[in-house]
């Protein structure tokens, strides 16, 4: 298989909860474990720093292993989803993990793969623990897919847990209150193994100090400390949060005798997009008419990017805005801003919401705007509408941006091709 072939063989073979939902949640770590027994164990090589959480897990990983970057180790980064490239979920230093080695990997191992009825998201936590063992790594960021206690990146024993903050997201599998989703989420807590955690709740906390205090796991807080006045390349205001998080973490790491310069924490934060890659977090991908994407796509999520749509400075405000079919919208769109034209979009995934049904529901709720079938199609109405004063905001699902990225993509190697044709 080539490697359009193989990444057809991931996607296709088996449910991934990314395209199909809850049908694709395993609960239970027995199959990730019996891959890992047949890898030879790689996770046992992996000095991992995991981080878990409703929001922020994303920047704060990749803030992370920007410094641990800037610092000159070796370090790998797992993320999840992707929004481009499937390779966007595994890199080291940055750079995304080869076409060939995911090849090889799946070719050699898809017997088993098969026999066993891995999922999808067993399948990439396997190879990228393989790729991070056999690339012999300094330092591993991972980031959890859902929850923590049953994720399958769980079967590692970190050097330090860290968890973001939390909110009423994938309650579904979860738990349908904020302490239950906080007893999931703590599961990645370890046995004498410290865990910073990110933002303080009320109802979360105690979760997070019965469960610390039963691993006999130092707890450190990251809300208690001043606020930061590093520079960060991320702009989100949101960001500030995560920042306190990753800040308080390089303490941590620090304390276990991991050498980290200040001069490292700058510069890592100052060039996290650089060296990462990050795509997709308050991103602004033009200045006239301003266009803003982020992958904000729950209550807490959305609310924050909002409240910083709202101090930007523009004329009129236009939101391209999809979700999925499992999105609680009643939640959502009372987020939104009423003076705004909204452009309602479907995500191309299985479970995108309709372009008419999510039009339909905001009409109940007072937003009022135009259909389309496609982000692409949103997003062109918008740009032939928006004057050069204007804000053009696109959001509401992962998949929503992951579309638009696409798209933009396109337009820009259209644009550089044209350009090349007018010089000659």
């Amino acid at each position: 298989m080539n490697y359009q072939e193989t990444l057809d063989w991931l996607f296709n073979q088996l449910p991934m909860y990314q395209k199909v939902g809850a049908k694709a949640y395993k609960k239970d770590l027995s199959n990730t474990l019996l891959l890992m027994d047949y890898l030879g164990n790689p996770e046992k090589s992996i000095k991992a720093i995991h981080v878990a959480g409703t929001n922020g897990k994303g920047s704060t990983s990749h803030m992370l292993a920007s410094i641990l970057q800037e610092q000159g180790y070796k370090t790998g980064l797992y993320t999840s989803p992707h929004l481009i490239d499937f390779r966007e979920r595994i890199k080291i230093n940055g750079e995304e993990i080869s076409p060939e080695y995911i090849i090889d990997f799946v070719k050699k191992h898809k017997t088993f793969f098969e026999e066993n009825a891995l999922s999808f998201f067993e399948m990439t936590v396997g190879l990228s623990f393989e790729y991070f063992k056999d690339s012999h790594t300094d330092y591993v960021v991972l980031e959890t897919g859902l929850g923590g206690r049953l994720d399958s990146t769980n079967v590692v024993d970190a050097l330090v847990a860290v968890i973001t903050n939390i909110g009423l997201d994938h309650t579904q599998f979860l738990g349908d209150t904020l302490p239950l989703i906080a007893a999931e989420k703590a599961g990645i807590i370890k046995q004498n193994k410290p865990v910073v955690i990110g933002e303080y709740h009320i109802e979360t906390f105690p979760i997070f100090e019965a469960i610390s205090k039963q691993q006999k796991a130092p707890l450190y807080k990251a809300f208690d400390i001043p606020e930061v006045t590093y520079s960060c390349e991320l702009k989100g205001e949101y960001q500030k949060h995560n920042l306190k998080t990753v800040i308080h973490t390089i303490t941590v790491l620090r304390g276990l005798g991991i050498e980290i310069t200040e001069k490292s924490v700058e510069n890592g934060l100052s060039k996290v997009i650089q060296n990462t890659s990050l795509l997709g977090r308050y991103q602004i991908m033009q200045e006239s008419p301003k266009l803003i994407c982020d992958t904000g796509h729950n209550k807490e999520g959305i609310s924050l990017v909002v409240q910083q749509l709202l101090k930007e400075d523009y004329r009129k405000l236009h939101i391209v805005f999809g979700v999925v079919d499992d999105k609680d919208l009643t939640s959502v769109l009372p987020l939104l801003p009423k003076q705004a034209i909204y452009y309602f979009t479907r995500p191309t995934i299985a479970r995108g919401l309709s372009e008419e049904s999510l039009k339909e529901e905001a009409e109940k709720q007072g937003f009022f705007g135009t259909s389309f079938t496609s982000v692409e199609q949103a997003v062109k109405k918008a740009l032939s509408i928006a004057e050069p004063q204007d804000l053009l905001y696109i959001g509401g699902s992962t998949f929503v941006v992951s579309d638009f990225l696409l798209f933009w993509r396109d337009e820009l190697k259209k644009t550089k091709h044209n350009q090349k044709l007018t010089s000659k």
